[in-house]
């Protein structure tokens, strides 16, 4: 069995504050250890000002060779070590960005699963793409520069002190002169907050936007509608440039603000320092070593700046992301949850009456499609409306959906509908995401599902390699893979919608024939009209009107004109 991932921990989003603190909380060790290299490397380059201007002041040009080379060789390990704290650095940093990116995309995507499609009831689908590529990568951008906001207050406090020592006056103005530039960039990032919420907001609304109009292509079309959408949809995309237009400007101008600050910086720091050389209060060498401490010194102003802005943008990214994980289940966890009921159970449905009977195959036939997805929602706890149905246990314990924890019902009962999707990734992988299930017992589902030709048309086998929603395989061959799915997935109920409405009558009748076997022991109802599947069931119930009419054998129900003539003109229609 493969390694499955860490679990990524249960996350503070009471704000986005406090999840990007929670975040460092959780990768503090590479996150400090980046920042120790960081400060390693710009220590040096502080250390080489230092000696340069040490070795000026200490009569270099009247000590020969040996003193010459002494220098060198100080300044050469100081240049070394520095070099050598760069690949260390870089690997630190994308460390830090995949560790804290994908720890928020395992909080995102667990969050998603188990709201299920409460999440799209609550959120543009606009919302939700935006946080699950811009918003999670400008998280982990944020903690990929981190590092350098250590390594510059260490920078500026250690240059502090050196200039401190060689003159006070100096030393002083140094470190007053840092905060107050990062206090005067302050007004700027207001400004850049309130726009990037703005173009956040409209990308969302954009995508959103799109998504509906790929999903609904075909009925514009038919319509004739697609101008009016897609004029629609350019003026939308228009806006979302104009706003991220806005949102360069003021990164422009915060650039600008980067650079002239740093360098007002410098131009004091040199003319002030050559002033006090002239009147001999510091030595030449000290001027030098303060020339080369006022780079430093820019580079540390500008990170602090970069820092900044990277703040802004990570704030408004992780207020989406806390958004989606602050989000609450459409249907709620009961406040005493009851005892499940043990062993194999009846799931009852009160609404209609339909009952799917323990270790048995039950087929479900609605003469009004419409009833099919109420009906399958209720006996999954999809939907809480109407009443709920029940578990029924050996000794008529019987205990209500609403009454389980959601993750119990979940455990017990799946529903598998055609919408299901197929991910992409090795075809061994999709069919047994835990990798818990046996080769043999992976080849033994797969038949019952009548996907063999599915295994076999790849030379890859196991490995072959499948496309997002399973797009290079038709649509019964997906269809047969979902179903092989569930049934590696072997929950105590499995209830099929329409199993086999994409396939061909041979499959259609293999399907029938093993699907008995393979769920022999197992709770399974079959919600279908096919008269193949219909037939090898166990027992077969009639809903009319939204409530069970007739029951038994489907060879005994053909008897029932309505019942008849709903499984003849879904045979007639496949035909």
């Amino acid at each position: 069995m493969r390694a499955l991932p860490q679990p990524p921990g249960t996350p503070d989003h009471r704000s986005a504050d406090r999840y990007l603190l929670w975040l460092a909380r959780r990768e503090w060790r590479s996150l400090l250890w980046a920042s120790l290299i960081t400060s390693v490397y710009f220590l040096c380059t502080i250390l080489v000002s230092y000696l340069l201007g040490t070795a000026l002041d200490s009569g270099l040009a009247d000590g020969g060779p040996g003193t010459l080379l002494r220098w060198f060789a100080l300044i050469a390990l100081c240049a070394l070590v520095a070099a050598a704290m760069v690949p260390l650095y870089e690997r630190a940093s994308c460390f830090n960005w995949y560790a804290c990116a994908y720890r928020t995309v395992q909080l995102v995507t667990r969050r998603s699963s188990r709201l299920g499609p409460t999440l799209t009831r609550r959120l543009p689908t606009g919302e939700v793409v935006a946080v699950g590529t811009d918003d999670i990568d400008r998280v982990g951008t944020f903690y990929e520069r981190s590092d350098l906001m250590v390594s510059s207050a260490v920078s500026v406090l250690v240059v502090g002190f050196l200039m401190l020592t060689s003159h006070v006056t100096f030393g002083l103005i140094v470190l007053v002169a840092v905060p107050l530039i990062i206090v005067g960039m302050t007004p700027l990032l207001r400004p850049l907050n309130r726009r990037t919420h703005t173009h956040r907001d409209r990308q969302a609304d954009l995508t959103t936007r799109a998504t509906d109009l790929v999903a609904g292509l075909r009925v514009l079309r038919g319509v004739g509608g697609e101008r009016s959408v897609g004029e629609r949809y350019r003026a939308e995309s228009q806006r979302v440039r104009a706003a991220g237009v806005r949102v360069g400007w003021m990164d422009a101008s915060l650039e600008a603000v980067r650079t002239l600050y740093p360098g007002l910086l410098l131009v004091g720091i040199v003319w002030y320092g050559a002033r006090l050389a002239l009147v001999g209060e510091i030595t030449a060498g000290q001027l030098v070593s303060f020339y080369g401490y006022t780079g430093a010194l820019a580079t540390a102003v500008r990170f602090f700046m970069r820092f900044s802005s990277d703040l802004v943008t990570a704030r408004v990214a992780a207020s989406r992301v806390v958004r989606v994980l602050g989000l609450e289940h459409d249907l709620p966890e009961p406040e005493a949850p009851a005892e499940p009921p043990a062993g194999p159970c009846d799931l009852y449905d009160p609404a209609s009456g339909v009952r799917l009977a323990r270790g048995r195959t039950t087929g479900v036939v609605c003469a009004d499609q419409a009833d099919v997805l109420p009906l399958v929602e209720r006996l999954g706890r999809h939907r809480d409306d109407g009443e709920d149905a029940v578990l029924v246990g050996v000794g008529a314990d019987a205990v209500g959906l609403r009454e389980l924890p959601l993750r119990e019902v979940r455990r017990r009962i799946l529903v598998a509908g055609n919408d299901a999707h197929l991910f992409s990734g090795r075809l061994r992988d999709e069919l047994d995401p835990d990798g818990s299930a046996s080769d043999e017992h992976v080849t033994a589902m797969v038949r019952a599902a009548a996907a063999e030709d599915v295994l076999g048309r790849s030379p890859e086998g196991w490995d072959a390699e499948l496309t997002e929603r399973g797009r290079g395989y038709s649509g019964g061959q997906q269809q047969r893979l979902r179903l092989a799915r569930a049934l590696l997935r072997d929950p105590e109920v499995l209830i099929l919608v329409e199993p086999t409405s994409a396939v061909d009558a041979h499959s259609e009748a293999a399907v029938a024939e093993r699907l008995t076997g393979a769920r022999a022991g197992r709770t399974t109802g079959v919600v279908t009209t096919s008269p193949l599947l219909l037939d090898r069931a166990d027992h077969v119930q009639f809903v009319e009107e939204g409530r069970v009419v007739a029951e038994g054998s489907h060879r005994g129900l053909l008897r029932v004109d309505s019942y008849s003539a709903t499984v003849l003109r879904t045979a007639g229609e496949k035909t």
